[in-house]
């Protein structure tokens, strides 16, 4: 096991090289939009009707300028350079930059640039927290997200689920499972980033509600964003462009099923929304 630092590099790298991609990756096709419209979904129905947000880990800005569009101000930290670079430029190209008062390089287990109680709403989406490998900068992670919310302030956490990497890796790379790593993400969480994917700790959803419930957040709703259609990729693809029809009512059945937890704790990403008390 290397140390944090050298995870937090191998995370840097990964993401540099991924570049314009982790901003497409969002909206690439119809499975992967499932992460972005249900985030944003569920963002619609807890954020306050307007305030200051914090985007932390936010890379490339999706989020950021959607919540800019829609009236809030808006502060975007994340680790990588070259995703700060590319989200100056969308934000630029979106017509949004008096609505995004910062963009800061820095980690989301150093908040210690903002005030406490500062943000009306934080988020950190799309996996940040579970990129950080060694539990105790994790749990670090989760107080600063903490410290800076305003009392009474929605907080959405996704991360990474470790069932799913599993269900993965029998979908995905049948020929690794009998690799040590598959049965270190298995027993563990851990993935140290050494098959192509940058380091990760894959949460089982039973965790990251204990990590929350321990600091006294009010847990609101729990979300599998992809839901029922978790490495379906081509079926849900398919469904999309040939039965628009059929679409329609599997995006309300995926509306009415990835807050069950059996369905989140099995989804790719779930998000667990909470409010500071």
């Amino acid at each position: 096991m290397g140390s944090d630092v050298c995870f937090k590099e191998l995370v840097r790298k990964y993401y540099s090289e991924l570049g314009v991609k982790e901003w497409k990756r969002l909206v690439k096709d119809p499975y992967h939009r499932l992460e972005f419209d249900t985030t944003m979904y569920f963002l619609k129905k807890y954020l306050p009707k307007k305030g200051l947000i914090l985007d932390a880990g936010g890379g490339p800005g999706r989020y950021t300028i959607e919540l800019a569009k829609m009236g809030y101000n808006v502060v975007l930290l994340d680790l990588t350079p070259k995703l700060l670079e590319i989200a100056r430029k969308k934000i630029r190209k979106a017509r949004v930059q008096s609505m995004v008062k910062q963009i800061i390089e820095g980690s989301i287990d150093d908040l210690s640039m903002f005030k406490d109680n500062m943000f009306d709403a934080v988020l950190c989406l799309g996996g940040a927290l579970s990129h950080i490998v060694v539990k105790e900068r994790r749990e670090k992670a989760i107080d600063e997200l903490v410290k800076v919310a305003k009392k009474n302030a929605p907080i959405f956490i996704s991360v990474i689920g470790r069932l799913a990497a599993l269900i993965g890796g029998l979908v995905n790379f049948p020929e690794r499972i009998k690799l040590n790593y598959f049965q270190k993400i298995r027993d563990t969480g851990n993935y140290y980033g050494e098959y192509g994917f940058a380091p990760c700790y894959f949460y089982l959803l039973e965790e990251l509600e204990e990590s929350l419930r321990k600091r006294k957040l009010q847990i609101l709703e729990i979300v599998g964003l992809e839901g029922l259609a978790t490495w379906h990729r081509r079926e849900l693809n398919r469904l999309f462009k040939k039965y628009p029809e059929s679409w329609k009512v599997w995006w309300e059945t995926h509306l009415k099923t990835c807050t069950h937890p059996s369905v989140a704790g099995t989804s790719e990403h779930f998000m667990v929304i909470c409010r500071k008390l």
